[in-house]
């Protein structure tokens, strides 16, 4: 039968490594597809590696045959060896007769086998070593011969060599080694894939990766397997996960391949190298969590704490956080201390009532209902921001306000759980919020079905994320906390309401700065002096914060003090000016404020200012500027001082609005600088303004052009007084909040004429009853015929003191506005003075009865004398006057 009778069963798919016999590549003995058929082989086998090559002798023991084979592996041609004695011609002469004793008894028909030396041409010396099997033969005639069958014993060594090696490289790799044959089933594997995948390797000859892989997998390793085979291209790094016997952590390993060639170079399966790299694929997993952390972690620094809004501080931690670390999250706080308390009562066991403040999400824009039952006014139920609600004492979250330790609150997997969508919370981490070793409040973080639950590293970073928010919403709480105390105080020292004076009409607006910025030091007021006469003052308190405001108290303080001492203008500013170095400083630093470069020059030097009071801190706080204005409703006449401040701006009807020139002064506690006055004319109708710097002054344009724009929203004069602060306020866009706006706007009318009576008299002694005359007269005029008799006997009482202890001429005014004012002029310089008198005095009772009869008295310096006055409150219709006869009687 020829070869050629392999060929039907090569076009039926069977025998050769590309039929489907066994896994060997052998061809089945017997079965189902028939009996044992030839078929031809692909060129190349184990013939190709060990080098085998024939040749024959003849009955006379010459080689009558010499194959193409021993040609090329004995480099010898035919035409050198046929006909030749081999042992003459191949063999050394040494050995030349045991060689032809061999050949004999060779041809005595004895088989024979062994190593033989030969040259590989004639004259050459040895230099090849083969084996040779000598098998007797018998020709046609029935003479002996001999076939020889040779193997170069140096390729058969090196064979050897290599399938030791093989062997111990397959056997003894620490990695799992595999063949496959080209029907991509398995040839061999090595022990230690078999130690991985259980029982001996002979278990999986024939096997296909969908045996030992899942079949995702499986199919992955096959379409690679395929490839490489078909187009020779190794794969390197391929990724397969799985699992193996007796384990429940799933697998990764890393898979190269790479085809095999026979010695002819035809492909003959692939080989498969594989590494377990599951500790190193969770190290590099480890390794990126480390470094999402460090980025969590040094963005928690970079952005927490940026702000000193509680809120907004909670709402960047969530920001951080969120979808970075976990799938939403929510920061609630003790709602005792946001409201100022240092310990609500149930803040120890956890069970205060806590406000949410803040809540984040990367899956539902719904409120986070919580693993632990949240219980609002409204009873158990998911908490909106700003929902005031506690926590039962035994649900986790109480346990971790309790304990100041963070708790991983597993999820319940069934549809029970709270959902978020289509999303469930399978894991909650509840971490208190400790800072100065109170417990603040508490964050909660969240993860969703496919997300990995919370482990210990991750408990870690959010108490972390938790701490360092916890220090930024403390100094945020404790900030508001100061903020609104000074707040409170600095509102507490303005005036209250709106305020009243005689021939003004006030209208005032203060506006604090935004919680971002500290509490500035802007003051105004508004004081009633004797003889129906204001004073306006605005003033402002450089530095910020508490100790801003505790100056300007002290400072609005001190103004009030010496108004009431009626003093003029520029001396109230050079007391305050000593009251506020006084305030900045102590013992010596007085005097180095006017250290010998100069008072102003020197005092303004950052440094000098630092060694005046000892810290730059005081030095700064109690420097102020001050504008102080009085204004006489009858003269329509108002004097103005400046300590630093900003201009005040006038507007009369029919021009535009001007800035006064008033000179500005040095800021009150540099010291040794006289202040100015300026008197200016204001007519009825005209409109005043006192403002600080925050009304037109920002980061967003120069003063200059602040001042030309509130110039420009006054203009219009005629508006109501009140709508006009309101269109200056918008017209300037305060609503930046980068300092205190304190605005003071006066609209001018003045007292009328024929509500005052003045008059001079002689300094004799009937101009007592002159006096007295005048003023019933006019009480009479104005309908006041009640307060005749006690303005009849206290006008009587100044005007004697005026005769008796002063001189010159004597000065009678009447004022009526919401109260009435008696004033009496003299040229003495001497303030009087009261005194209790004894009972056997018969004088020096004068001014107690002055004090018993009226709602206010004293005097005040004039440039050429003093002023003695008092004030009577008009009749209401309910309350009548003092009795003047009761209240004399009671001063005996």
């Amino acid at each position: 039968m020829s070869s050629g009778g392999a060929e039907p069963a090569q076009a039926d798919g069977q025998g050769g490594a590309d039929g489907p016999g066994d896994p060997s590549g052998r061809p089945r003995a017997g079965g189902p597809q028939g009996p044992p058929v030839w078929q031809s082989s692909r060129p190349g086998s184990i013939y190709d590696y060990i080098r085998v090559a024939s040749f024959s002798l003849g009955p006379d023991g010459r080689i009558d045959q010499w194959s193409e084979r021993a040609e090329q592996m004995l480099g010898i041609p035919a035409r050198g060896a046929l006909g030749k004695d081999p042992i003459e011609a191949f063999v050394p002469s040494e050995l030349r007769e045991t060689g032809h004793r061999k050949v004999s008894e060779i041809l005595d028909g004895r088989e024979w086998t062994g190593l033989v030396p030969y040259r590989r041409m004639e004259g050459a010396t040895a230099d090849g070593l083969a084996e040779i099997y000598v098998m007797p033969s018998r020709g046609e005639d029935g003479e002996r011969a001999a076939v020889c069958v040779v193997v170069d014993v140096r390729a058969l060594r090196g064979i050897e060599t290599d399938l030791a090696a093989s062997q111990a490289v397959f056997g003894q790799s620490p990695m799992g080694f595999t063949l496959f044959g080209t029907d991509l089933r398995l040839l061999r594997v090595n022990e230690r894939f078999a130690t991985v995948f259980g029982g001996p390797a002979s278990k999986y000859r024939g096997r296909t990766p969908h045996d030992f892989l899942p079949r995702p997998e499986a199919e992955r390793m096959t379409a690679a397997l395929a490839r490489v085979l078909e187009t020779g291209e190794p794969v390197t790094e391929l990724q397969l996960v799985g699992g193996v016997p007796g384990e429940e952590e799933r697998r990764r390993w890393s898979v190269s391949l790479y085809r095999l060639h026979g010695a002819s170079g035809r492909p003959i399966g692939v080989a498969a190298l594989a590494a377990d790299i599951t500790g190193r694929r969770r190290a590099e997993r480890e390794a990126a969590n480390a470094r999402r952390n460090l980025a969590l972690l040094n963005e928690a620094g970079a952005r927490i704490g940026n702000s000193l809004d509680l809120e907004t501080t909670a709402r960047t931690l969530l920001d951080v956080a969120v979808p970075q670390f976990c799938d939403l999250a929510s920061v609630d706080l003790y709602q005792g201390l946001l409201a100022g308390d240092e310990t609500p009562p149930g803040m120890s066991d956890g069970s205060a009532e806590l406000r949410r403040v803040a809540f984040a999400s990367a899956v539902s824009d719904a409120p986070l209902a919580g693993t632990a039952c949240c219980v609002t006014a409204d009873g158990p139920g998911p908490v909106e921001v700003g929902a005031v609600h506690r926590y039962p004492f035994n649900s986790p979250c109480a346990g971790a306000l309790r304990t100041a330790r963070a708790q991983i609150i597993p999820g319940r997997e069934s549809d029970e759980g709270p959902e978020l969508g289509v999303a469930v919370v399978h894991s909650t981490l509840a971490v208190p919020m400790v800072a100065r070793d109170t417990v603040v409040g508490l964050v909660q973080f969240s993860r969703t079905k496919g997300s990995e639950p919370f482990g210990e590293r991750d408990t870690a970073l959010a108490v972390e994320l938790a701490a360092r928010a916890a220090v930024c919403i403390d100094n945020a709480r404790l900030y508001r906390r100061e903020h609104e105390r000074a707040l409170i105080l600095q509102r507490s020292l303005l005036p209250p309401g709106d305020p009243e004076a005689a021939g003004l009409d006030i209208a005032c607006r203060y506006l604090p700065g935004t919680t971002a910025t500290e509490v500035g030091g802007d003051w105004f007021d508004v004081i009633e002096l004797p003889g129906h006469r204001t004073a306006l003052v605005v003033g402002d308190v450089m530095g910020r914060g508490l100790r801003a405001a505790v100056a300007m108290g002290e400072l609005r303080t001190a103004v009030r003090t010496l108004a009431l001492l009626d003093l003029e203008p520029a001396e109230v500013l050079s007391a305050l000016d000593e009251i506020a170095r006084g305030l900045g400083g102590t013992g010596g630093g007085r005097t180095a404020a006017r250290g010998p470069s100069g008072p102003a020059r020197g005092a303004l030097e950052p440094g000098a200012a630092a060694r005046t009071a000892g810290t730059a801190d005081l030095s700064e706080v109690y420097l102020a500027t001050c504008v102080y204005a009085v204004y006489d409703p009858v003269t329509r006449r108002a004097t103005f001082a400046n300590a630093g401040h900003l201009p005040p701006v006038l507007v009369q009807e029919g021009e535009e609005a001007r800035l006064l020139d008033v000179p500005p002064g040095m800021p009150l506690g540099v010291g040794g600088e006289p202040f100015e006055e300026t008197e200016v004319e204001l007519p009825d109708g005209a409109l005043l303004a006192l403002y600080t710097d925050g009304l037109v002054e920002s980061r967003h344009h120069p003063l200059d052009e602040g001042l030309d724009a509130f110039r420009a929203a006054l203009t219009d004069a005629d508006r109501p007084l009140e709508d006009a602060c309101d269109h200056v306020l918008t017209a300037l866009h305060t609503s930046h909040g980068e300092d205190d706006i304190a605005l003071l706007m006066a609209r001018v009318h003045g007292v009328p004429k024929d509500a005052v009576g003045d008059w001079n008299l002689a300094p004799e002694a009937r101009s007592v009853a002159r006096a007295r005359e005048l003023a019933r007269e006019q009480l009479t005029d104005w309908g006041l015929q009640d307060l005749v008799d006690t303005t009849e006997l206290l006008v009587s009482e100044l005007v004697t003191n005026a005769l008796r202890h002063g001189h010159g001429d004597i000065r009678l005014r009447l004022l009526l506005d919401r109260t009435l004012v008696c004033e009496v002029w003299d040229a003495d310089l001497a303030q009087p003075r009261r005194r209790r008198a004894r009972d056997t005095d018969e004088g020096g009772r004068g001014l107690q009865l002055v004090g018993l009869l009226s709602q206010g008295w004293g005097s005040r310096r004039t440039p050429r004398g003093k002023t003695v006055w008092f004030e009577l409150a008009l009749p209401d219709g309910e309350s009548g006057a003092s009795d003047p006869a009761e209240a004399l009687l009671s001063l005996f």
